[in-house]
């Protein structure tokens, strides 16, 4: 048995269920059925351990493996928990996972261990909704546009003035093209946005970023994000393919840590 509250008009659901319901599988059509619906789910103080946590993990569909996500990877900015934790800092701008995938990530699921004392909130944004709520004109205008997406775009926000060997770091991720206008398998249309798109293919830069960066700036509207102010135990599911993420700025030294785990994409983007 779920109980549902809504967190937000256009995002954000709370679940209230018993750990028993949440990790013999019985509620898992209902999860998957409001995180489509809702774009986030939030689990208040929980407080799965990792074996919880992967369990639950598995009861919603395929661990997705990349990145060590079908196991536990730790989101933390200290390199002695995480050696790649420069990369993270890139999740202090708006992003959707796996932009440089022919299939991202279904979701992920994040779970509070240790809290900054300052900062490290996280925001996610309805990108259904953002596309729903524009103009038809605007939708006639990008329906057929592609994009660039490049993981050095991305880190050019952390770091505007990089070294050559830190541009050639990120050249080691691929590009990848994908329309600006995701048509899901469920009928639904979504904006593809965010600190991984590079340009608009047909498009000089300075075109690129004012249309790139006015659609990131519609879609992380007020009233098409919802902000979760963590409690250690807390976990969060968001649909990936239907919202994008940040998490607001907190110091490297904070000892914030969260664990991760996510689910296998189950459609192309492109």
């Amino acid at each position: 048995m779920l109980t549902t509250i809504s967190l937000a008009p256009l995002i954000g659901s709370e679940i209230q269920a018993d750990r028993k319901t949440l990790l013999d599988g019985s509620a898992a059509p209902e999860i998957r059925r409001l995180l489509q619906e809702r774009g986030v789910l939030v689990f208040r103080k929980v407080n799965f351990n990792d074996e919880e946590q992967l369990t639950f993990t598995r009861t919603l569909g395929t661990p997705d493996e990349q990145g060590g996500y079908g196991r536990l990877f730790k989101i933390t900015l200290d390199k002695r928990e995480n050696p790649g934790a420069e990369i993270l800092k890139g999740t202090f701008f708006w992003h959707i996972d796996g932009t440089t995938s022919d299939v991202p990530a279904l979701a992920s699921l994040l779970s509070a261990r240790r809290l900054s004392p300052t900062g490290g909130q996280t925001e996610w944004a309805n990108t259904y909704a953002a596309y729903d709520a524009l103009s038809e004109a605007d939708k006639q205008a990008i329906e057929r546009l592609k994009v660039v997406h490049d993981q050095e775009a991305a880190q050019r926000m952390v770091y505007p003035e990089p070294t050559l060997a830190q541009v050639l770091s990120w050249r080691k991720y691929p590009q990848k093209t994908h329309p600006l206008v995701w048509h899901h398998q469920n009928g639904r249309k979504s904006l593809v946005v965010g600190s991984t798109t590079f340009y608009v293919e047909g498009m000089s830069l300075r075109d690129s970023c004012e249309l790139l960066t006015r659609l990131r700036e519609w879609a992380t509207q007020r009233q098409f994000v919802y902000q979760h102010e963590w409690s250690v135990g807390d976990l969060v599911i968001w649909d990936n393919t239907g919202t994008m993420h940040r998490a607001l700025m907190y110091a490297a030294d904070s000892g914030r840590l969260m664990h991760r785990t996510g689910l296998a994409g189950e459609e192309s983007l492109a």
